[in-house]
């Protein structure tokens, strides 16, 4: 990869980084899973190519969000450790989930969950979650630990390298049918009929 290859990524990631805080959608201490092929991103098939070096600049970003918003990262492995997720221990504790037994690397966990475990201050490997808000580069199919209702979020930046883009939020669940009164809503015109 070229030099231009990653000063590219790295101005991309900051507009991604700096549309999240923006948004005013995350809130601190807020799970945020982060779901990501470097091989896609690179321009290759997923699992295929993995890089540290696109790894590094996608936590930095990741990081300075977390810095700045108070959200608690946690990194989604590959499919061969079933999308397992590497947090803070701190983190695990706090949402009060099961550790299990693994280090991702590369070739088991993918490029991105193996230079996290690295950068944590005290990393530790989760099965599943429940997040509040995530990311996805090269559809990692975050889904499956996300909230629900999920929300699609849209970047003005779709593209990360060669990977898209894909992200969402999560809002409480709606109940009572037609007559009820959600937070969102106008509640003066909807009490006219009481």
């Amino acid at each position: 990869m070229q030099e231009s290859f990653y000063q590219e990524l790295t101005v991309q990631m900051n507009g991604i980084q700096k549309e999240w805080q923006e948004s005013g959608r995350l809130q601190r201490g807020n799970l945020f899973v982060v779901g990501c092929s470097t091989s896609e991103v690179a321009g290759k098939s997923i699992g295929t190519a993995g890089t540290k070096e696109v790894a590094i600049i996608i936590y930095q970003a990741l990081k300075e969000l977390a810095d700045k918003t108070g959200i608690r990262l946690c990194f989604q492995c590959c499919e061969h450790l079933n999308r397992a997720l590497v947090m803070e221990r701190s983190t695990m504790i706090d949402f009060q989930l099961e550790e299990v037994s693994v280090i991702p690397v590369r070739k088991a966990g993918g490029a991105m969950a193996a230079y996290a475990f690295e950068q944590l201050e005290d990393p530790v490997v989760v099965e599943n979650v429940a997040a509040h808000a995530g990311i996805d580069f090269g559809e990692t199919m975050i889904g499956m630990h996300l909230k629900p209702v999920a929300v699609p979020f849209r970047f003005q930046q779709r593209f990360l390298g060669e990977a898209r883009v894909n992200a969402a939020y999560t809002r409480a669940k709606r109940i009572g049918g037609a007559r009820a009164v959600y937070p969102d809503d106008n509640h003066d015109s909807m009490n006219r009929d009481c």
